[in-house]
């Protein structure tokens, strides 16, 4: 980003760098890369309803009085002599005891057979519930290899979570930008807090809104994780990659971050490859520390020295890879270009922010393609190799923190309808008239609000948690 310097507004510059330990609030510093619980398993109780069945009955034979016997209380020889009949066994029907016995052993051959067949059917039961289980996992399986090797799988979106290409779409969400300015959160150095899953679910909604992205630096592998998640989400998303080197670090930075970019190239390809940008706002950086302000000065041509040797490393290593064809370019703040190093290079990005140019928002928009065209377009065009030119950077904040807050940003206050209105003003009108720009920026970045405090952390389209802000996004058609 570009504070100040603009050619109808001269200020101090600005960009994002979370290196510098510039105090002055007049400049700018543009950060963007530097900086359901299962359930209990059911339990059957082994208590079982008491038997209705009594076996306590006297099963044995009734014993006879004998006659001989006498009576309690008399003697033998008072007691007359009663002969008691005998009864006939045989004619007389059996006792229930014994019926009830039969009875019960029948009902118990009874039960055994119904526990035995229940058992029975429930293993049959059951190996017919696993043959049908294993039946419908083949055919998932097979459905789902289906859905991950082809697009027209026609799997509702969204209902496989192990493929990233199958994911819900957004209404509110349309193809409104001709680029966003993007760095994944969590990538910088040291911490390097990026990783793949929250890359893929960044691509999945830039993928909706834009086809392509720009990022500032390659620390922390975000070169490959971008190009891994492009390719698992399948989504039709080119983007430029980055190498933010550092001033007065001897060409540490440079040399780290060009591997990196080696790496994601060997490892993915140059498919979804438009370039790769070495440098984001060097000359601005380089001739501030020196006192200086005119980037083709004594200060400017130092940098350009530093600078054009890293480009032509740049295509020297695509080359040697078989990826001459990739385009190598440079960024700068807007009024910070120097001459040679825009000479050297395919394409040059620029960042020109309204809001750091103190324009009212019914401005604004206007604004910025003025200055793009009479300050860079027309450089550009003075030079032998004419380089295609981008704005890298522009957009409006939304917020601003306390830290670090100036009351004398400008005219429009940061806020959300009037991002509305820049949107609304600048974008479908831009990609209308061939302005190549990356919106800045895809989400909210709280490390700068905390870090750098006013409206740092508060210019994208979405809020910290991917959320879209209260916005209306146009369909701007390429």
């Amino acid at each position: 980003m570009q504070r100040e310097g603009y050619s109808m507004q001269q200020t101090a510059p600005y960009r994002d760098d979370p290196t510098s330990s510039n105090t002055n609030p007049q400049d700018y510093y543009d950060r963007s890369e530097s900086g359901a619980p299962v359930p209990p398993t059911r339990q059957f109780s082994g208590i079982h309803a008491h038997s209705p069945f009594d076996s306590s009955h006297d099963l044995s034979e009734p014993t006879l009085r004998n006659s001989t016997h006498p009576l309690a209380g008399q003697p033998i020889s008072d007691v007359p002599y009663m002969p008691v009949p005998q009864p006939d066994y045989q004619n007389i029907e059996a006792p229930r005891n014994n019926d009830w016995l039969e009875k019960s052993q029948r009902a118990s051959k009874r039960s055994r057979w119904i526990v035995i067949g229940s058992v029975i059917t429930l293993a049959i039961l059951v190996a017919v519930g696993v043959a049908l289980g294993v039946t419908l996992s083949k055919k998932n399986s097979n459905n789902g290899s289906s859905s991950s090797s082809s697009d027209t799988s026609g799997a509702p979106a969204g209902t496989n979570p192990n493929d990233p290409s199958n994911f819900q779409k957004n209404p509110a969400l349309q193809q409104a930008f001709y680029g966003v300015a993007y760095t994944p959160l969590g990538s910088q150095l040291p911490e390097c807090g990026n990783n793949l899953t929250e890359v893929i679910e960044d691509i999945q909604l830039l993928s909706q809104i834009t086809t392509q992205i720009r990022l500032y630096g390659a620390d922390c592998n975000q070169s490959s994780l971008v190009l891994a998640a492009i390719q698992a989400t399948k989504v039709n998303m080119s983007v430029y990659l980055g190498n933010y080197p550092a001033v007065g670090d001897n060409g540490t930075a440079y040399e780290r971050q060009r591997g990196e970019i080696q790496t994601a190239l060997q490892q993915f390809g140059a498919a979804n490859v438009l370039g790769v940008t070495v440098g984001n706002e060097f000359v601005l950086d380089y001739i501030t520390a020196q006192g200086q302000s005119d980037p083709n000065g004594s200060a400017g041509q130092a940098a350009a020295a530093l600078l054009i040797p890293w480009i032509n490393d740049t295509r020297s290593m695509l080359a040697e890879m078989n990826l001459g064809n990739i385009s190598v370019g440079n960024a700068d703040a807007g009024s910070y270009f120097n001459n040679e190093v825009l000479s050297a290079v395919d394409y040059g990005m620029s960042n020109v922010h309204p809001w750091f140019a103190n324009q009212s928002i019914t401005d604004a928009a206007g604004w910025t393609a003025n200055f793009f065209q009479t300050q860079n377009v027309a450089l550009a065009n003075t030079l032998p190799n004419k380089p295609k030119m981008f704005i890298a950077e522009t957009g409006w904040p939304t917020d601003s923190s306390e830290f670090n807050y100036s009351p004398n940003d400008g005219p429009s206050i940061a806020s959300v309808p009037n991002l509305q209105i820049f949107i609304d003003t600048f974008a479908c009108q831009a990609t209308a008239n061939g302005t190549g720009y990356f919106f800045f920026e895809f989400c909210d970045e709280p490390w700068k609000a905390t870090t750098y405090g006013g409206v740092e952390g508060y210019w994208g389209l979405f809020d910290s948690n991917k959320n879209l802000k209260n916005l209306t996004l146009p369909n701007c058609p390429p």
